[in-house]
């Protein structure tokens, strides 16, 4: 029982010295009491810095450590606080654990390994511990990976997107590196006041060593990069574009379809809604309700259904036709590239002009708007694909992290899963 070799390597810990070592059969618990050797005493808990001592503190604590086989382990120890020049009185250094924390290294390490692979429901029941403590554990985690890790370093090409990570207009603003397809920075916030600290943790230097910025046309962006990093190319995200010209055509097709419920025999009521008379879609107004997926879905994708639903359009429907012909033209325009595609967006232009389609109209009035950022995607190739993905993966992240106690927790659970630096095993290398 009093072998410190083996009882250091079991814990997982350096620097230590184990005193003792008792098995509490009532609480089925093996607590080790340690205490750091000589040279790790007296220092403080934040920077690390030789500290002169303060007080005993609250005295001996315990710190949860990995299980032994099926028998749960602390490690006990004196908890004294120090004076340290710039931190104050603090809780002083210990080898086995970080600052603040009540686990071991060994400890946090290993659950966030596996709260970056696993469910929660494994990592709770393995570790025997709140999903919000997980939060705090991998928060604790991130900020040491922060801590000798520039993530930020030698960014050249980037992508800036929102994604909402809860209801009640919550976002994450996050930026990708568009060459290792990596998640760089996220924080909490949609607006430029948030790309502004973006750009104040890059540093005047960096920012201008950016090349291009892809992003979705929005003005809080693209206005921050303009006055933060001017020499960067900013790229309109091709989708995003595309979706402009997609709402144009829901709207066309919505219009349609009240038209055509207006006319005879285009509704009949089936019953009673909420004390009033509720009718539903009869005829060609049914026929255009279900063309929805039709006129959406990317002509290679059509089923042959959708496909005579497309042709009855042509046939019946000229004008919202011409809305959908609009659509893939703007589509085309990005599938070609290059000046070809140039050529084709100002086609593309003029025709939406002459439409006669309001929405259309008002759609290229937009693209002009922002003509030099959607030339620059063109001749670039490039596009918020990668962000978009990693948007996506986020999104999976912030229903797993549902449960913890601040949006910091997902954001570092997302850096660690995303970032590049996912945590290794205990023990491993």
């Amino acid at each position: 029982m009093r072998n410190v070799s083996l009882w250091r390597g079991l814990l997982g810990v350096d620097q230590t010295v184990v005193e003792d070592v008792e098995f509490v059969e009532a609480e089925q618990v093996v607590v080790v009491s340690v205490r750091p050797v000589k040279g790790a005493c007296r220092r403080c808990g934040r920077c690390g810095a030789r500290s002169p001592w303060f007080d005993r503190g609250e005295g001996r604590r315990w710190w949860r450590g990995l299980d032994l086989g099926t028998v749960r382990t602390v490690l006990e120890a004196e908890a004294p606080r120090v004076r340290c020049r710039v931190h104050g009185v603090v809780v002083a250094w210990v080898p086995w654990a970080r600052h603040g924390a009540g686990h071991t290294r060994a400890f946090d390490d290993q659950v966030a390994w596996l709260a970056v692979v696993c469910s929660k429901t494994a990592v709770t029941e393995l570790m025997r511990i709140a999903w919000r403590t997980v939060g705090a554990i991998v928060d604790r985690v991130c900020a040491d990976v922060d801590a000798v890790t520039d993530r930020l370093d030698g960014l050249a090409r980037v992508g800036i997107d929102e994604v909402s990570y809860r209801k009640g207009q919550k976002y994450l603003t996050v930026v990708v590196d568009h060459d290792s397809g990596r998640l760089v920075w996220a924080q909490p916030g949609r607006d430029a006041a948030t790309v502004g600290r973006f750009f104040d943790a890059l540093g005047p230097d960096r920012a201008a060593a950016l090349t291009h910025v892809s992003a979705d046309g929005a003005t809080w962006i693209t206005n921050v990069v303009r006055a933060r990093a001017p020499q960067a190319v900013i790229c309109a995200d091709p989708f995003h574009v595309v979706s402009w010209a997609t709402k144009c055509l829901d709207e066309v097709r919505r219009e349609t379809w009240t038209i055509a419920r207006r006319a005879a025999g285009g509704t009949h009521q089936i019953g009673d809604r909420a004390g009033g008379r509720y009718h539903a879609s009869r005829g060609d107004a049914q026929t255009i309700a279900r063309s929805r997926w039709a006129l959406w879905k990317n002509p290679n994708d059509l089923t042959s259904n959708q496909t005579a639903q497309l042709a009855w359009i042509a046939t019946c429907s000229p004008r919202l036709h011409r809305a959908y012909l609009l659509k893939e033209g703007l589509r085309h325009v990005f599938n070609l590239g290059g000046i070809e595609g140039q050529h084709a967006l100002t086609a593309w232009l003029a025709w939406a002009q002459r439409s006669r389609i309001g929405v259309f109209v008002e759609l290229g009035r937009r693209i002009k708007r922002h003509l030099p950022a959607i030339h620059a995607s063109l001749e670039h190739g490039l596009s918020n694909a990668r962000i978009e993905a990693v948007n996506t993966k986020i999104r999976l992240i912030t229903r797993i992290a549902f449960g913890f106690k601040s949006p910091d927790a997902l954001i570092a659970l997302a850096m660690l899963t995303l970032g590049g630096y996912r945590p290794a095993l205990p023990g491993r290398t």
